[in-house]
């Protein structure tokens, strides 16, 4: 008999944790090895321009005690500054501080090699298809009506 095949999601899942696992591995080694696994959402939201605790947890999907407790342990850590709103007195804008900016750096050096390593291993035409049909699945497309050949 021959052996079942994994179930899509499964392979999907440890195709991400290896990818997850080999970024932490690659900022340890670059001294951010305190990074939180969701740290990550939080840079890029502030790459984009300052935010508010409250847009930090919405698009991070918890609520805003958790955004707090994560923001004031990226702030203790040094990743996120807290600044006062110039449009509200009582309210803060959050800020990427250095330490998150050099993470978020090597953070997209890490994404730019994986993605160039796995080009050499599969064919830069299999891994930008890859790209493509991953990228389709993320933003909620069922995909091509006929499966390209892998």
């Amino acid at each position: 008999m021959a052996e079942e095949q994994r179930d899509f999601g499964i392979v999907l899942g440890l195709a991400y944790t290896r990818f997850v696992d080999e970024l932490h591995d690659h900022l340890a080694g670059e001294g951010f090895g305190d990074l939180g696994r969701s740290y990550g959402y939080v840079f890029r939201t502030l790459d984009d321009g300052p935010a508010t605790v409250t847009s930090v947890a919405r698009g991070l999907g918890i609520t805003i005690q958790g955004a707090s407790k994560l923001i004031q342990e990226m702030v203790d850590r040094g990743y996120v500054r807290r600044e006062p709103d110039p449009g509200d007195a009582r309210a803060k804008l959050l800020r990427l501080g250095t330490r998150g900016e050099n993470a978020l750096r090597s953070a997209r050096a890490f994404h730019r090699g994986f993605e160039r390593r796995l080009a050499r291993e599969i064919g830069a035409e299999r891994a930008g298809l890859l790209r493509a049909l991953l990228t389709t699945l993320a933003d909620g497309g069922a995909g091509p009506s006929v499966a390209p050949r892998l």
